[in-house]
């Protein structure tokens, strides 16, 4: 008989009859067994009662060096962001003024931030995030040291994927090109870049190329905000995807936002699908953030990779947010009117398989010989999960069960 460290007894299953009932046995880290009755002993064991389980989720985007920084300023940049008539024309400005919170960036309180925010990633069952930290002469260094720093203190409970972000340019920001450097090799994870706000189209070429200049010099994925505007003569995506193709960089490339495709003329649009499947890039969506979003159902029936994100939370950009990934499914849901039941499986997989392979992470399904980064719902299904969308009753990263008291005292405290 197999010794297991952990079996769930009672669970439901996406994709199988409501009336079936699973046991999943978990070791080493692992899923090594799904069946009706699993044999073995079990160093733990938790009922499900009958509800779902899943896959845990997984946040492709979070602008973690500013969580809870709305209340240190005034509301002129979202206001600009989002601007009254829905066009996001005034994006750039929103940018901009959003900026001057950065020159109260230290360490020292950024991390008790950080530190909330990534305790209620584990609370809700969050296990991934991709996290980005600006790089700029005003931030300087501050925040990737405290995400650095916050990622290794959370290790096994939620991985952070630490992003060396130029949220103010490269070319139009001296200096910038040397502390992205120098944050990829404080250890940041991923090279981070926006070119659609550079202020000439060869400035923009240039930023894509800088980006992954660095990418190459340090072995690293590409993650990058294109086109965050109501603009349709934006077209930094295409510069990114050909790049991507160009340096063989499939796969380990991915898109934020990409707004102005909402956009796009027809053909030029058909072309943006082709590229992006040739170039393996995923595009995330944070439709609940803005006026305008990529076309995410266009996308899907194209056969394109995508997935939703956070974004924000309580910052110049969004009010709101709380590390809940369900809750954005259902904002989501929505906003992109994806309200049938089918429609509602497509989009849980937006926060959690199509999530992980959007940020690189490999066989995340609850499978035998995946990782077990799992969540017990407090729902019997999808749509109930949904429709809720509350903690759920077990967080496993890595084989072991969160401390979710924990997690919740340090995210709400």
């Amino acid at each position: 008989m197999e010794k297991l460290d952990l079996l769930i007894r009672n669970a439901r299953l996406r994709g199988r009859r409501q009336e079936e009932r699973f046991e999943i046995g978990i070791a080493a880290g692992k899923i090594v067994a799904i069946d009706e009755k699993v044999s073995g002993e079990a160093a733990q064991e938790i009922d499900a009662g009958g509800n779902l389980v899943t896959e845990s989720f997984v946040n492709t985007h979070l602008h973690l060096c500013k969580v809870y920084t709305l209340m240190m300023m005034g509301d002129e940049a979202m206001q600009s962001y989002h601007s009254a008539d829905k066009s996001m024309g005034k994006a750039m400005t929103g940018i901009e003024l959003a900026m001057k919170v950065k020159e109260q960036y230290d360490e020292s309180w950024i991390i008790e931030n950080v530190r909330k925010a990534l305790a209620l990633s584990a609370l809700y069952g969050n296990t991934h995030v991709r996290a980005l930290a600006d790089v700029d002469n005003k931030a300087r260094l501050e925040g990737v040291k405290a995400l650095i720093k916050a990622r290794e203190e959370f290790k096994g409970i939620v991985d952070v994927q630490v992003v060396a972000f130029a949220q103010d340019g490269l070319v139009r920001e001296p200096g910038a090109e040397g502390l992205v450097r120098e944050a990829m090799k404080l250890g940041a994870d991923v090279v981070g870049g926006i070119p659609w706000i550079e202020y000439t189209d060869a400035d923009i070429a240039e930023h894509v190329k800088i980006i992954f200049d660095l990418a190459e010099e340090f072995d690293a994925p590409v993650s990058m905000l294109v086109d965050d505007a109501g603009d349709p003569g934006l077209r930094s995506l295409e510069l990114m995807a050909l790049e991507t193709i160009k340096r063989g960089w499939n796969g380990r490339s991915l898109a934020h936002h990409a707004r102005a495709m909402a956009l796009y003329p027809g053909p030029y649009l058909q072309k943006i699908f082709a590229l992006l499947k040739k170039a393996e890039m995923g595009i995330v969506s944070d439709p609940q953030t803005g006026p305008l979003h990529a076309p995410v159902q266009e996308l899907l029936e194209e056969g394109n990779l995508v997935c939703l994100g956070q974004d924000d939370i309580s910052d110049a950009y969004y009010a709101y947010g709380r590390n809940n990934m369900l809750e954005v499914a259902f904002l989501a849901s929505h906003l992109l009117w994806m309200t049938t039941r089918p429609e509602m499986e497509i989009l849980y997989d937006l926060v959690t398989t199509k999530a992980a392979e959007c940020i690189g992470l490999k066989d995340f399904k609850l499978a035998v010989g995946s990782p077990a980064h799992l969540v017990v719902l407090n729902a019997p299904n999808t749509l109930e999960a949904l429709r809720y969308h509350e903690e759920p009753l077990y967080v496993i990263s890595h084989g072991k069960l969160v401390d979710q008291e924990k997690m919740r005292a340090l995210g709400r405290g």
